[in-house]
């Protein structure tokens, strides 16, 4: 059975997304240590799963773009989940891109259904793990139902003040064990970690 894996970017204060639209914060720390271990992170994958409102903000991206994130993004098959019965990928728009890229991106598979229940089915399938990555209301609906196997949280040195956390409105406190920290050149630091004591 597959894990599924949450990988997120946040600021020091926790907060995934700022009072402002603008996510040029989650950028200023990269560097080449930063970045390889994102692409690891994203190459490792079986299936990528995100919100709807993130699949639509970053596909059109991502089926342009020819970093070798890109490479990985654009070729593992994705998952949107969302609570819209009618949705449609193939009606995203990813920019005119005419490649397969694009394809990975309109073709993606629509979980609709209760969540965790979808999650079990893509745990229940053959391949690499699952990996949650976007959507700061889909990602906090994992955690807090209880379906993250693994966070892989990579924290930048910057402060918000203000914004969304995925670990916001926890009913009960998330007791957490560090696998692994790697702290990355430009400051940012990855912290993996698994549910329970």
């Amino acid at each position: 059975m597959r894990k599924l894996v949450l990988k997120m970017s946040m600021s020091l204060d926790g907060y995934v997304a700022g009072p402002r639209a603008e996510s040029d914060w989650m950028f200023r720390a990269a560097g080449p240590d930063s970045a390889a271990w994102v692409l690891d992170t994203v190459s490792s994958a079986g299936v990528h799963a995100f919100g709807r409102r993130s699949f639509e903000s970053i596909a059109g991206f991502w089926a342009n773009a020819t970093t070798p994130v890109a490479g990985t993004m654009n070729t593992i098959p994705k998952v949107v989940f969302t609570r819209q019965v009618s949705f449609d990928p193939s009606t995203v728009d990813v920019g005119g891109a005419d490649s397969p890229a694009a394809a990975t991106w309109t073709g993606a598979r629509v979980a609709n259904g209760d969540l965790a229940s979808e999650i079990e089915r893509l745990r229940a399938d053959d391949g690499a793990d699952v990996l949650a990555q976007g959507g700061t209301d889909f990602c906090r609906s994992l955690v807090t139902a209880g379906l993250v196997d693994e966070y892989r949280l990579v924290v930048l040195p910057v402060v918000l003040g203000s914004g969304d956390g995925i670990f916001s409105g926890l009913q009960d406190e998330l007791d957490l064990t560090l696998v692994s920290s790697t702290v990355f050149e430009g400051g940012a630091k990855a912290d993996v970690y698994r549910p329970g004591r």
